[in-house]
């Protein structure tokens, strides 16, 4: 509930709700330096104004995108005005083009996993088996992390160099 005197001001709750982010992620960004200074209303809490929630929902873009907390608290620190705008501009420019070679990137990948995707579609299609592309699995080799079935010795017996390294 907004004070009667900040109108357009909301808490941190409710600016967790809007953005998704946790109470505690809102204090560490706070702590950290990565957002302006927040406003305190009555009691000391913390009041958002709509520019302060414009500005943590571009926080948030930017470290989802892989930004360095450093740099966003750089970006902080620059402050508005038109002495900063050109290094200001500058960092969010590099970021993203970071953030295109990431998606050319990621693209690359997903046309892969699709490939992959299509390939084990058309095997099962023809009723044929996949293991022979995979080429590094040993002969009776399990998925990863199926269990190896389990045997008794004999009482008595020494356990195999195959037992050994099974359970080592």
């Amino acid at each position: 509930m907004a004070d009667s005197s900040e109108p357009d001001r909301i808490g941190i709750r409710a600016v967790s709700e809007l953005t998704g982010l946790s109470i505690d992620t809102l204090r560490w960004y706070e702590r950290e330096g990565l957002l302006p200074l927040v406003e305190r209303g009555t009691g000391g809490r913390r009041r958002y104004s709509p520019a302060a929630i414009r500005f943590i929902r571009l926080v948030q873009a930017l470290r989802r995108t892989g930004m360095p907390v450093d740099d966003v608290r750089a970006f902080v620190r620059m402050g508005s005005g038109l002495e900063w705008h050109d290094r200001r501009t500058a960092l969010l420019e590099r970021h993203a083009a970071a953030i295109e070679q990431q998606i050319g990137q990621l693209c690359q990948d997903l046309a892969v996993v699709r490939d992959k995707i299509a390939h084990h579609r058309d095997l099962k299609r023809r009723g044929l088996d996949c293991e022979d592309e995979i080429g590094t699995a040993a002969p009776g080799a399990r998925p990863p992390g199926e269990a190896a079935p389990r045997t008794k010795r004999a009482a008595g017996t020494t356990r195999t160099t195959e037992d050994r390294n099974e359970h080592a």
